[in-house]
């Protein structure tokens, strides 16, 4: 009998550190793609490496990851190989310092780079392009602060930064949305309007919508 209790001591032990454990494990990748991403983004890029096709696809990848939530399993398939960026190629940096935010982006939809990292919505443009429109989605995780888990606390006028081709490129928000799942409008460009778009859930439990941060380009 005091042999089971010890069983059970230590399987209800592991249930309870197991969520600590994996947040810890999920940052430890993150801080290394972070240090990645400091190197990359210095880095001249090739902005004729943006696939010309649908971005629809991948959102649609990105926004059923999104409703698993990043615990959740998803079957995932591979990106159209129209794509000339590499799933998982490490695209820069973004910055948003008033809600403590600092991820690596990088390249395609899929489970793995979405624990640790924003993820580039493949199809959309990549930074300061002119009348384009950058879309990049994060897990909004239930550990506070972690990947956009504060993006509910974003207000018009703060700014975001993104590290890229050793360009720094400076936003200001001045729109945001909570819309349907469905609503893929809000990946299109603006004509005269150089635009970030930021993607996560919402709410946080049990979500069922998406929560839109549109930012400009004003330096």
């Amino acid at each position: 009998m005091k042999k089971w209790s010890y069983i059970i001591m230590i399987l209800g032990l592991c249930i309870i550190l197991y969520p600590s454990v994996n947040n810890w494990l999920d940052d430890r990748a993150q801080s290394k793609l972070l240090q990645e991403a400091e190197v990359e983004s210095r880095k001249p890029l090739d902005l004729t490496a943006v696939s010309s096709e649908s971005a629809v696809p991948d959102y649609e990848k990105i926004s059923n990851l999104l409703d698993e939530g990043d615990e959740g399993e998803v079957e995932e398939s591979p990106s159209p190989d129209t794509n000339a960026l590499q799933d998982g190629e490490v695209l820069g940096i973004i910055r948003y310092e008033k809600l403590g935010i600092k991820l690596p982006i990088v390249e395609g939809a899929t489970k793995e780079n979405m624990k640790s990292a924003a993820v580039h919505v493949t199809g959309t443009q990549l930074a300061g392009i002119e009348d384009g429109n950058m879309a990049v989605a994060a897990h909004r995780a239930h550990k506070t602060g972690r990947l956009f888990n504060r993006l509910n606390e974003a207000e018009i006028g703060d700014k975001i930064e993104i590290d890229q081709g050793g360009i720094t490129y400076l936003y200001k928000v001045d729109k945001i949305h909570v819309v349907e799942p469905t609503d893929v409008w809000v990946l299109n460009p603006t004509e005269g309007r150089t635009a970030l778009t930021l993607i996560t859930c919402d709410p946080l439990i049990n979500p069922t919508h998406r929560l839109i941060v549109h930012a400009v380009l004003i330096r």
